[in-house]
């Protein structure tokens, strides 16, 4: 397969806008503050209740005025939440594009067509926050997953704001692009989206314990003396 006829593939097409999409309203919340006060006041609004983002995400609607009222809601909701974050937390476009693979090299590798889940976000809260001033147990990641999973669209988008909050707190990285891909298509495949979301949380928890499982046996072998 051609660079050329990954570049026309319509799904990784798509990843592609939404990620320039989203570096763009990360770029301006930190170089902007009155944008980022404006967009961070749509938190948990409608579209009706929002006159201050429409400056910024409008012209980022597809379809020009076509759009699904509910496709318009994630946009809307995405950027909201990312103004919501603390400004230094804000990504720079240039480290977000390279990480997707679509940085301006040469020869750029072919930008993945889909992103990492909000399960696997969840996983690695529980991984990364222990020994922090705050930290996500397992108990609290399956309940709040869960939570979210059983959600029609209005009910995901009043819980939404919190629980990706909870997780930048913790420092835990959220795939912004694939968060509003998600968004986009709840209405239609929520439960094919929670169930890619759950097996990724589980996947990742299994495979972070069989690690933590290796280098306990390993530590054992090498140092009987201490761990007897």
């Amino acid at each position: 397969m051609t660079t050329q006829s990954v570049t026309e593939n319509p799904t990784t097409a798509r990843r592609q806008r939404l990620v320039a999409y989203t570096c763009w309203i990360e770029q301006i919340c930190r170089d902007d503050p009155g944008a980022r006060t404006a967009l961070r006041s749509g938190l948990r609004r409608t579209l009706d209740d929002v006159p201050r983002m429409h400056r910024f995400v409008a012209p980022w609607l597809p379809h020009d005025r076509q759009a699904p009222e509910s496709e318009q809601r994630a946009y809307y909701a995405v950027a909201a939440m990312i103004a919501a974050q603390p400004r230094t937390t804000h990504t720079s476009p240039e480290a977000a594009l390279e990480a997707d693979g679509a940085s301006q090299s040469p020869q750029p590798a072919p930008a993945p067509p889909y992103g990492t889940s909000l399960g696997l976000a969840f996983a690695l809260a529980v991984t990364a926050s222990p020994g922090r001033e705050r930290e996500m147990r397992e108990s609290t990641a399956e309940s709040r997953l869960n939570l979210l999973t059983r959600q029609s669209a209005n009910g995901l988008h009043r819980h939404l704001p919190a629980a990706v909050g909870y997780l930048r707190e913790l420092g835990v990285p959220i795939d912004w692009a694939q968060l509003l891909a998600d968004l986009i298509a709840w209405p239609l495949h929520s439960g094919r989206i929670s169930r890619r979301w759950l097996q990724d949380y589980y996947r990742q928890r299994s495979q972070t314990l069989h690690e933590q499982a290796d280098r306990a046996d390993q530590d054992e072998t090498e140092h009987p003396s201490t761990s007897a």
